[in-house]
């Protein structure tokens, strides 16, 4: 049986999987990314979990490696000044894999691999023409147009999470003010909340919790109660999110934008009033030609089925 590696580094753990052409997960392991202070020792660890993994898998023919991890480039196999990682600068991650393998290994960054999994295993299947944003503690985004991923020139294309939204806003992490990312995340709907405290008087049960305490999982709870001030966060963050796709149907038209990760979680808190503002803001031309809906793939497989897509669409 022929098989891919789907490898998802993460800053904290690394999940990897073995898996088949039919999206089967056949044998799954971890790494903690965070204990490996240099990228060289990290392969030698996942190199031989990659053994165990294709030893317990049974008899099966490895076919390829596909990857995905933040701030991963494409075109050059690399992972490049990524934040949230303990190996600073440009790593040649492609080419540390390819002195244990002779198969192709294949690198893009992690919402382009969600991307892919979604228009190999999930709702995209038959689409040439979407966007999946991942909402998380930061925002992704990947966007395929004629059934290709946009890579642009530099292999970093696409970059909704820092769109410019306000401008001398929120400080991100890439070093700029106002990126959509700030606002429209798990961390960025905190600081909406947080802003909220200091506007409005209303009482809410948020207004005792810390600020470091504070999570996009209560705000949502708090919000199914009712309380005002985070059902208010949760509009505020949809009509943000909102005017970036519709910038974003102006020159790539998806016919559906997905949307996935812990905020997606939220449900209607989040859909209702984004599908709303979606549609009384869009220009005409695109008004109801495009769908806003949750990403199919199971949140505890997704990034391993994202990355092993990857190595499945190379190899044709």
């Amino acid at each position: 049986m022929e098989v891919v590696i789907g490898i998802d580094i993460g800053g904290t753990n690394t999940k990897i999987g073995v898996v088949d052409r039919k999206a089967n997960i056949l044998a799954q392991g971890r790494v903690k990314t965070a204990e490996y202070k240099k990228a060289e020792d990290f392969v030698e660890v996942v190199h031989a979990e990659i053994q165990l993994l294709l030893k317990s898998a049974g008899s099966v023919e490895l076919r390829g490696i596909g990857i995905g991890a933040p701030n991963g480039n494409y075109y050059k196999g690399t992972i490049e000044h990524a934040p949230n990682l303990n190996w600073k600068g440009i790593v040649p991650l492609v080419n540390l894999f390819k002195k244990h393998y002779s198969v192709p290994v294949v690198l893009t960054n992690d919402a382009n691999a969600a991307a892919l999994g979604e228009m190999i295993y999930g709702g995209a299947r038959g689409m040439k023409n979407f966007i999946i944003l991942t909402l998380g503690t930061g925002l992704g985004s990947g966007i395929v147009i004629n059934g290709e991923l946009v890579y642009g020139h530099t292999g970093f294309a696409g970059e909704m999470g820092h769109l410019t939204m306000e401008p001398f806003g929120r400080e991100c992490g890439c070093g700029r003010q106002g990126c959509l990312e700030t606002y429209v995340s798990a961390t960025g709907i905190v600081k909406t909340v947080q802003e909220l405290f200091a506007e409005k008087r209303e009482p809410s049960p948020l207004r005792k919790v810390s600020a470091d305490a504070l999570t996009s999982k209560m705000i949502a709870e708090a919000a199914e109660k009712g309380d005002p001030i985070a059902l208010e966060a949760f509009d505020r963050t949809a009509e943000m999110l909102a005017t970036a796709i519709n910038n974003a149907a102006v020159f790539c038209s998806p016919e559906a934008v997905f949307l996935f990760g812990g905020l997606a979680q939220a449900g209607y808190l989040l859909f209702d009033p984004l599908n709303r503002y979606v549609d009384e803001t869009i220009l005409r031309y695109y008004r109801k030609t495009m769908k806003i809906i949750p990403s199919s793939l199971k949140e505890a497989d997704a990034a391993i089925l994202g990355s092993s897509a990857l190595a499945w669409k190379e190899l044709g």
